[in-house]
């Protein structure tokens, strides 16, 4: 079958489902297989559910049906699918990757946007080669703009990703130490993030470049680019931090009127991502008013860059990623923090650092001893390979482990923060914290 054929059907039926157990009435099902699964063998209980059709690249045994749309790939014809119904809509279409900070400016620009636009915008963490086209098929002609986020832990998966998604504007947040164990070295990480650059330079788009940093700096020269930043009145965008203990708040100019804004993000390093949002939303004509409402509008549920008191104690949250980068931002900022508790941490083993992991946890160790905290607790197995290790911090190798010790032994009115890598799970221990 060919594309335009396979969306035609689509535009009859334009729900997509991947997950036999969600089919809505009348979707249309994606047999994707993976290492551990083949969708393959559902697709007879995707129709029962209510599937009005289901894509698929096996033959099944004992299921013939008229419904059953056979493909030489699945993924292959959902991406195919997805750039082929982009390519329709005609919408502009804003690219957002970077290391850290991705899916918070996703949320600031999609919001403030939304303002003036019907927007779509990647639901959660659909970032990857398969979240990226159901982004894609989410959108319908009522959209005006699309805000696509793009992930990627090796080379070549960001230009895959701009293929399909085929973006108009294109905004790095920042490179940093993540993904090691993929991209190889930091020089890579670089290389893979600013193959955004490379898809719209060639493609002639426009990109939003922060000026402070140097190496995105570097990377944009000579394209079509707008830049925004710390400071400078003579960019596009520009900002002032005003405080960050713990919500960060900021002022910027728009013309000869100053804007405070008091977002309800916690740390100094969100200040970029608000700013990345003042100027995408500024270059879409988006009023300066409803800018400035839209990023005090906005709060993260998500475990980003989020704030909770609970009955027993503060919790800066931020349990969704981690990296050398942002754990030193993190830890940087928590210090500043002025509160009459008494600070602790719970730190989470960083994930996918590769051959340097070991090495950048000892840095980690090492910048914690300077660090003026009452209590620390390590969540992680690779920690317990360090014998620097404070006598006095807890170390625990799974968080079930810390939940167990909360539960005999509460920790009451303390000043905390949770930070690691999102498969330590620590968002588990908040409900005993």
């Amino acid at each position: 079958m060919k594309i335009s054929e396979l969306h035609a059907i689509f535009l009859r039926h334009p729900v997509v489902t991947i997950d036999s157990r969600m089919c809505p009435k009348n979707s249309i099902f994606f047999a994707l297989k993976g290492e551990r699964f083949n969708g393959n063998l559902f697709a007879g209980e995707a129709l029962k559910a209510g599937c009005a059709y289901a894509v698929v690249d096996e033959t099944v045994d004992g299921l013939e049906d008229e419904r059953i749309i056979r493909v030489d790939n699945v993924l292959t014809t959902l991406q195919n699918l997805a750039t082929y119904h982009r390519e329709k809509l005609k919408i502009p279409i804003i690219a957002i990757t970077g290391t850290n900070g991705k899916t918070t400016t996703k949320e600031l620009i999609a919001i403030g946007l939304s303002r003036e636009f019907k927007v779509a915008y990647t639901q959660g963490n659909l970032n990857n080669h398969i979240g990226v086209p159901l982004t894609l098929l989410a959108m319908n002609r009522t959209h005006e703009i699309g805000v696509v986020e793009m992930g990627a832990n090796h080379l070549g998966e960001i230009q895959e990703l701009c293929e399909i998604a085929k973006p108009n504007y294109g905004l790095i947040t920042n490179v940093g130490k993540a993904h090691l164990e993929g991209f190889g070295s930091f020089e890579n990480v670089i290389r893979g993030k600013c193959e955004l650059y490379g898809y719209i330079r060639e493609n002639e788009g426009k990109v939003f470049v922060n000026k402070d940093n140097p190496y995105l700096v570097d990377h944009s020269e000579g394209m079509d680019r707008i830049l925004y930043g710390r400071n400078d009145p003579t960019l596009f965008a520009s900002g002032t931090l005003v405080d960050a203990t713990p919500f960060m708040e900021f002022d910027w100019n728009f013309f000869d009127r100053s804007y405070r804004v008091r977002t309800r993000l916690v740390g100094e390093f969100n200040f970029d991502n608000a700013i990345s949002a003042v100027a995408v939303c500024k270059f879409f004509g988006i009023n300066a008013d409803r800018i400035s409402a839209a990023l005090e509008e906005y709060e993260p549920v998500n475990h980003r860059s989020q704030f909770k008191r609970t009955k027993w104690n503060d919790l800066i949250i931020d349990t969704y990623n981690a990296n050398p980068t942002s754990m030193k931002a993190s830890l940087e900022f928590f210090a500043t923090i002025p509160t009459s508790l008494p600070k602790m941490v719970v730190i989470g083993e960083m994930k996918e650092l590769g051959e340097t992991a070991m090495e950048e946890h000892q840095r980690l160790l090492d910048f914690l001893a300077e660090q003026p905290m009452g209590k620390v607790i390590l969540v992680g197995e690779l920690f317990r390979k360090f014998s620097s290790i404070k006598p006095y911090y807890e170390l625990y190798d799974r968080v079930e482990e810390l939940i167990e010790r909360l539960l005999k032994e509460p920790i009451t009115r303390h000043y905390i923060l949770l930070k690691g890598s999102h498969s330590v799970s620590l968002e588990k221990a908040i409900d005993y914290l």
